[in-house]
């Protein structure tokens, strides 16, 4: 299960969580821990599992605040120049030097900011209402109801995920074998079932290696015959990404 959409606003905000059942500090972009009581040499030095986190953070990922910007316009809502907009808010310029660099009006900028700012009171109000629907359902929410999380690097957010446990399930049994091997000659036209077992083999895939096309095609026809297809969606439906030679694979987490 990926913590990142169980990840509080705090946690969310300073990139890692601290996992009591290992006792580590967990970066949510890519899954890296941190042990208690071990000591880890950083770019800054040799530090304790929760600044070896931070450190990390800011060494491979520069800031929180460019990952969840870069997430895509289905999580942030947010048009191409509205995200260069946040991003200069961000850095901390005036409305009137963004208006400069934006080429329009210092009104323009002020009224955008005052959108973002009621967006935000909304969102708070949005999160606490679900919260609260969280809380009182949390125990009584069968699989029937409970909905599987999407992937981070979805493509297109829409009805399709809208997928509970029941269903995903019901295809994981459906479309393998006691061997974990699909049991199908072509992929389902269904988008919800090519979801399910796309994500299903994704989970095969080590988050935080780089693989060879060989590699990713040696993986893959464990499972399914036409490697080139499976290979293809796993890329469309935005699970793994490639360099543009082909000659490097990673799950597209980060």
């Amino acid at each position: 299960m990926d913590y990142f959409w169980k990840a509080s606003i705090d946690e969310l905000k300073q990139g890692y969580y601290f996992n009591e059942y290992t006792r580590t500090y967990d970066c949510l972009i890519c899954d890296k821990s941190f042990e208690v009581g071990m000591i880890y040499e950083m770019e800054c030095g040799l530090c304790e599992a929760q600044k070896a986190v931070e450190a990390h953070i800011k060494d491979e990922h520069k800031s929180m605040f460019n990952y969840l910007l870069e997430m895509g316009k289905s999580y942030t809502g947010l048009t191409d120049h509205q995200k260069e907009i946040m991003k200069m808010f961000y850095e901390d310029l005036s409305d009137k030097e963004i208006a400069l660099k934006a080429g329009v009006t210092t009104s323009t900028i002020r009224n955008q900011r005052f959108s973002f700012r009621e967006k935000y009171k909304q969102a708070k109000i949005t999160i606490a209402m679900m919260e609260l629907i969280e809380e009182r359902k949390n125990n009584k929410m069968n699989d029937e109801e409970r909905l599987v999380d999407i992937h981070r690097t979805a493509t297109m957010i829409d009805e399709r995920y809208a997928i509970s446990q029941d269903e995903k399930s019901d295809v994981l049994s459906r479309y393998f074998d006691e061997n974990n091997k699909l049991i199908i000659k072509e992929f389902p036209v269904k988008e919800k079932r090519k979801i399910i077992i796309l994500q299903h083999l994704t989970e095969e895939f080590n988050k935080n290696k780089k693989y060879s096309e060989k590699e990713v095609n040696s993986i893959l026809k464990n499972f399914y015959d036409d490697i080139a297809t499976v290979r293809r969606y796993l890329i469309e439906y935005g699970f793994l990404d490639r360099t543009k030679d082909g000659r490097e694979y990673w799950v597209k987490m980060c």
